[in-house]
């Protein structure tokens, strides 16, 4: 039977990529990750993916600071075709995509968002929810579509928010649900589970 290859993009610590990664190796998660790619040379996703022996490169992003440019998006596009991957997963890439690269993989990159979209789109969303005061906050797996964050939600978990957090704290705790709800979401998709219905997604028991 064919493996089904996930694309990896990063440009941080890579923590998700990394309890991802865990899951396929263990035979937890039926998956086979491809390629790990990166705009950032030194990133800590980078490394997680040859400690683990899996294939990781750096693609120079280009001249924009939130987007990648026209050649870099091109170059991305293309290693990951010729990898033959069937999702891409972006934990914790930090430019736009857009265009030509959500053209090239329809219903096929999806992102986790550190807060239950749609409240608290864009940067920073865990140190958002701490100044609006919600008392509950968690983490979104959604489909990445033209706008931010605001792709069609595949699953989501909630974490509270309690008196005492800091941005770190809360932040942190966030981490741990997402670490456990990215896995989930890939293996539903992977397993053929996910079914897409305009902006509404209902995933088959396993």
């Amino acid at each position: 039977m064919k493996p089904f290859k996930l694309g990896i993009l990063g440009s941080g610590k890579g923590s998700n990529m990394a309890a991802i990664a865990d899951a396929c190796l263990s035979g937890a998660l039926p998956c086979q990750i491809a390629q790990v790619l990166s705009d950032v040379p030194d990133a800590g996703i980078l490394k997680h993916a040859s400690d683990r022996g899996l294939t990781g490169r750096f693609i120079p992003p280009g001249k924009f600071r939130t987007k990648l440019d026209e050649e870099a998006e091109a170059e991305f596009i293309r290693s990951l075709q010729d990898a033959g991957v069937d999702l891409i997963v972006l934990a914790g890439f930090m430019r736009i995509l857009k265009g030509p690269f959500i053209t090239a993989f329809p219903n096929k990159v999806i992102n986790i968002h550190p807060s239950l979209l749609p409240s608290f789109p864009g940067l920073e969303a865990w140190n958002q929810a701490l100044s609006y005061g919600v008392k509950v906050t968690g983490c979104t797996v959604h489909y990445v579509d033209q706008g931010i964050d605001s792709g069609p939600i595949i699953g989501q978990a909630t974490v509270p928010v309690l008196d005492q957090d800091t941005a770190e704290t809360l932040h942190a705790r966030i981490q741990q649900a997402e670490r456990q709800l990215y896995p989930d979401c890939i293996r539903a998709i992977a397993t053929g589970r996910v079914e897409v219905t305009g902006r509404r997604i209902t995933t088959k028991p396993a």
